[in-house]
Parts: structure tokens; C-alpha cells; sequence
């Protein structure tokens, strides 16, 4: 693709938004891949591109998690090595997605996490901390490990909405409260971010240029959700966050391929 600087500009700017929104919650990547693809750019080349950004995003939060006295790196490094064999293997498969099937296959995942979020059942205020974790050796525990595995598979194929299911199985399954399941999350994701960056660089899938403009807004907003995960402001966030999902899917659905 022929890059601009506002090409540049205008992904550093989605960047920020998506880091923020994939460390906080999920689902920046619903953001990031559409507008790449507008850009120009083909299925793997805009999966590919985008894990440069997936990985400053990553290592920014773990560093402002870190510095807010929430790690626990043996945990974490247990959780990201189950996730590595999936993810390597995904990450060779999306390679092989291209065209009007990428685009279909995020619109129709676009779609469906909307409808998961919207429909989800509501849980008391302050219901996320009653979950106890898994201690090492149950079957929770092992639970959640071995379906790392396939949560490392489908963010290594797609990475787009990854953070929801994550959260899925690191709160629901394994146990942790919200806030150390998104510093769990963010570890995760960048262990496993650069190998699969690697696979896509391999395979001639990466656009570096707009992949480090897009990288410089993930790792700001990524340090910036880091910071504010475990705080309140969520209404608005989602309000942008539906409407641009539906905007996005019905480009991807009704748009020219």
C-alpha cells in the first residue's frame, strides 16, 4: 500500500482508543483491523501489522501494572506458556486468511461480541470481587490453563475480541478479580504477540511503517487503561465502542470486497 502521513496520523489517533480499549476491556482490535483494511491493506497484511501494536500496547500496561504494585509474573508466565503452542499455530492460519472471508469472518465476530455485551447477564455492584481464585492443582485451575490452548489459538488467528474471552476464563474459570485478570491479560497477550508478529513477518504480512504509527497510540492508550481499569466511566466508552462496531461490521458486510 501507498503510505500517507495521515495514514500515520490517523492510525496513531485509532491506536490510542483501541490500547485503551484492549487493556480496560476488549475489542480495540474490532477498532484497528477495519481501518487498515479501509486503508488499503489485505486481511493478513492488517492481522499482521496490527500485532507491532499489539505488542507495545502490551509491554506499556504490564509496565503500568507493574508500577501500581499488581504483577504476579509466575502465574502470568504458567497462563501465557499454554497459550504459546495455540497461538503459534493460529497466527500461521491467519496468514492464509485473506480477502472477502477476513472480512466476513470480523464482521461476523464483531457482531457477535456486541450482542454477547449487550445481552450479558447483569451481576450485583461489586460481584466481580466474590469470585475466589482457583488455588494450583484444582480443576478450575487446570481449567483455565488448558483452555489457554485454544484462547492462544484464536488470538493468534485473529486477535479481534480476544480480550472478552480472556476475561471469560480468567475471571469466571480461574477466579481472579477484574483488575489482576486484566494485568494476567496483558502479559498474556504480549508473551504471545511476539512470536506470532514474527510468524506474520515471516510470512511478508507486516506493514512496519503504519504498524509503528499504530504501535505508538496502543502503547499510550495502553498505559492509559492500565491506569484506569479498575475505575468507573465505562458508559460513554461503550456508546462509541457500538456504534462503531456496528458501522464498521455493516461497512465489512455491504461494503465493496
Amino acid at each position: 500500500m501507498d503510505i500517507e502521513l495521515w495514514h500515520i496520523l490517523l492510525l496513531t489517533l485509532v491506536g490510542i482508543a483501541a490500547g485503551f480499549l484492549n487493556v480496560v476491556a476488549g475489542g480495540g482490535s474490532l477498532l484497528t483491523l477495519p481501518v487498515m483494511v479501509f486503508l488499503g491493506m489485505t486481511g493478513p497484511e492488517a492481522n499482521g501489522t496490527n500485532r507491532i501494536a499489539i505488542l507495545a500496547q502490551n509491554i506499556a500496561a504490564v509496565g503500568g501494572f507493574r508500577r501500581q504494585g499488581f504483577s504476579n509474573f509466575k502465574l502470568s508466565v504458567t497462563l501465557a506458556l499454554c497459550a504459546l503452542p495455540g497461538a503459534l499455530a493460529g497466527a500461521y492460519l491467519g496468514t492464509r486468511l485473506d480477502g472477502v472471508l477476513f472480512k466476513r469472518v470480523l464482521a461476523g465476530i464483531m457482531i457477535g461480541v456486541m450482542l454477547l455485551m449487550l445481552f450479558k447477564k447483569k451481576r450485583p455492584q461489586g460481584s466481580e470481587d466474590l469470585t475466589e481464585l482457583a488455588p494450583p492443582g484444582s480443576s478450575r485451575f487446570i481449567a483455565a490453563h488448558l483452555l489457554m490452548v485454544l484462547v492462544g489459538f484464536y488470538g493468534g488467528f485473529i486477535q479481534a475480541g480476544l480480550g472478552f474471552l480472556l476475561m471469560f476464563v480468567l475471571h469466571r474459570v480461574l477466579g481472579e478479580n477484574l483488575v489482576r485478570v486484566n494485568m494476567h491479560k496483558v502479559f498474556i497477550i504480549g508473551s504471545y504477540t511476539f512470536f506470532a508478529l514474527g510468524i506474520f513477518a515471516w510470512q511478508g504480512k507486516v506493514e512496519w511503517l503504519p504498524g509503528l504509527g499504530l504501535a505508538a497510540g496502543n502503547a499510550a492508550g495502553g498505559w492509559c487503561g492500565s491506569y484506569f481499569s479498575v475505575k468507573r466511566g465505562e458508559r460513554a466508552i461503550k456508546f462509541v465502542f457500538y456504534t462503531a462496531l456496528l458501522a464498521m461490521a455493516a461497512n465489512l458486510l455491504f461494503g465493496e470486497p
